[in-house]
């Protein structure tokens, strides 16, 4: 006979659900691939972004390149032809003229050593720069030929009007009096 209180208790045997359990570890196994997949995913992405700012870094560089040596040819360009008609102009005395001839070929020059060691600097890795720096680098030697290249402009624009004060000061001295 079998006599059954209200205050016993059984304990049994637990029951698993073979069918759930592996269930949840093929969930966990796609979890931990899909996690795997991520991770892969995301340094795939890093390296992605490292090349697209090396690439951005060297089309600024070439950026800045391009714009030094437009800078540094219409420099040449206007100091060959409105230096000469500086230089010819009849109201330019020798000695001014050979002064305004210096300077502005010694401008030349500064701005030839100044493409000389932006190719040193491009060219080989001598200074041990990182494109951060020599991005820098180039960006400050093309500032520097835009204010070169505005210096000269207005020396220029200076000594033309030199030589109009000049022709007009000849021309008020030449004139005839009216009797």
């Amino acid at each position: 006979m079998l006599l059954i209180s209200n205050k016993a208790s059984s304990q049994g045997m637990p029951v698993y659900d073979n069918t759930n359990f592996l269930s949840l570890a093929k969930q966990l196994i796609e979890s931990a691939k899909q996690t795997s997949n991520l991770l892969k995913t995301v340094e795939f992405l890093k390296k992605q972004k490292e090349n697209i700012e090396k690439v951005s870094r060297v089309v600024q560089q070439l950026q800045a390149v391009r714009e030094l040596t437009n800078n540094h040819q219409r420099l040449y360009e206007t100091i060959r032809t409105d230096v000469r008609e500086l230089i010819d102009s009849p109201f330019m005395h020798p000695n001014e003229a050979r002064r305004i001839s210096d300077h502005f070929e010694a401008m030349i020059e500064l701005s030839l050593k100044d493409l000389d060691f932006i190719d040193q600097v491009l060219s080989s890795n001598v200074f041990k720069m990182s494109d951060n720096d020599r991005t820098q680098l180039l960006q400050k030697k093309e500032q520097k030929s835009r204010e070169v290249l505005a210096q000269a402009k207005q020396q220029l624009r200076r000594y033309r009007n030199i030589i109009a004060f000049r022709e007009l000061q000849d021309i008020v001295n030449t004139r005839v009096p009216k009797n």
